[in-house]
């Protein structure tokens, strides 16, 4: 008994399926699937972020204000220079990504070694410079006041120059308690204590008259927001003042809008969790080419799957980059 098999016509053609649609393998396939879904999700955060900026303009933080720390330069302030240095590694293990790529295709096991080592350590110098930015950003650099509104009253001298309350204010040995779980029924943490009260920053700025309060409110001008005149400044603090803030979290910000510290943490650690899973990835397809598992198979195409992963991974920051610290 035979059996007649129908030719639909499909086989051969670029959109008619088969075993290999567009020319491309399963693994091809899934992974492209996989790079659009997560486009759009990163597409989502992105939008967001951006109604939420102008939304909350006049209390969004200046960028250049606030990513100004670089590794062994304490103290110094250098915009958006380190930001600018990871996203030149991330930018060159893709290009060593492409290398190992090509090796591949020609089936150069050394050259594929070679190049997927400098891409793991790419990703790795990126991760790690990430988790140093949060420290960073967590920790701040200069405190500020918050008011009863939610809003950040910041310190300059004479000149308009960012003060920290370090600066000006003198800690006393006065005790302090932490909220505890004795203390109500409704227990939620309190975190550590900031290192000034209210009162010492008031005593603070009392003592030096040259130092002044900048508001989040921004001029017509742009991102120059406004400078208080002295009785203006001690009002302000003494009348609307609500507590001391260092650093970001969650809940409080130093730098402005506690939003801008919510979006920093979830729009960077999501890309930042696919970067080091990017780097998980290519540590076990590193280990499977020194095996010479893919030279057995007389083929590298896992690498390339890889290696589409790890170029979304990259594009993606450029737009966190541009989006979330350049505009």
């Amino acid at each position: 008994m035979s059996t007649t098999v129908l030719n639909t016509g499909t086989e051969g053609k670029t959109w008619g399926g088969g075993n290999q649609p567009l020319h491309a393998s399963y693994g091809k396939m899934m992974m492209w699937f996989f790079i659009v879904s997560d486009a759009l999700t990163f597409s989502g955060f992105l939008a967001a972020y951006g109604f939420s900026r102008f939304k909350f303009i006049d209390a969004w933080p200046i960028p250049d204000e606030v990513f100004t720390h670089v590794p062994f330069f304490h103290g110094q302030e250098h915009p958006m220079i380190y930001v600018a240095f990871m996203t030149f590694i991330l930018i060159m293990s893709s290009v060593t990504m492409v290398l190992a790529v090509d090796a591949g295709h020609h089936l150069n096991k050394a050259k594929v070694t070679f190049y997927l080592f400098l891409t793991i350590i790419g990703g790795l110098i990126f991760v790690g410079s990430q988790a140093w930015e949060w420290s960073t950003f967590i920790k701040g650099d200069h405190g500020a006041v918050e008011t009863r509104s939610g809003n950040i009253l910041q310190f300059v001298n004479t000149e308009g120059d960012r003060l920290a309350l370090s600066d000006f204010v003198v800690a006393k040995d006065s005790p302090r308690e932490r909220l505890d779980r004795q203390d109500g029924l409704w227990f939620m943490s309190e975190g550590s204590l900031p290192t000034y009260t209210l009162s010492e920053v008031i005593e603070g700025l009392e003592a030096h008259p040259d130092i002044l309060v900048r508001t989040q409110e921004l001029t017509d001008k742009g991102h120059s927001k406004v400078v208080l005149s002295r009785a203006e400044s001690l009002k302000m603090v003494k009348e609307n003042g609500k507590g001391v803030v260092e650093g970001a979290n969650l809940y409080h910000n130093e730098y402005g809008s506690p939003l801008f510290a919510d979006f920093f943490f979830f729009i960077t650690g999501f890309h930042g969790f696919h970067v080091f899973s990017g780097v998980v990835i290519n540590i076990i397809i590193f280990f499977n080419v020194v095996l010479g598992t893919y030279e057995k198979r007389k083929s590298y195409e896992m690498v390339e799957k890889v290696g589409l992963y790890w170029h979304f991974v990259d594009l993606v920051w450029v737009f966190v980059f541009t989006f979330f610290y350049l505009v």
